[in-house]
């Protein structure tokens, strides 16, 4: 389940024109960067409560249903 919402963010972040790649053990952890900037944020997908969430560094954290919204906010911080 971890993978599969990573995945998805990672469509919509690619869409956004940000480059991205699983990374970690078992690719757990999405590695988004900015391609102008070059910088990057580290993204995990986490059980919270009787869901799933992104969080990611900056302390950023979302419900995985905002998948279009996450995306937007990290186009926004690595821009």
């Amino acid at each position: 389940m971890r993978r599969h919402h990573l995945a998805t963010l990672a469509y919509e972040v690619e869409a956004r024109g940000l480059r991205c790649r699983l990374a970690g053990p078992d690719e757990m952890v999405l590695g988004v960067v900015g391609p102008v900037t070059r910088r990057q944020i580290m993204v995990v997908a986490t059980p919270v409560g009787s869901g799933w969430s992104y969080l990611w560094s900056g302390g950023g954290m979302a419900d995985v249903a905002r998948v279009s919204g996450v995306a937007d906010q990290l186009a926004r911080l690595l821009s």
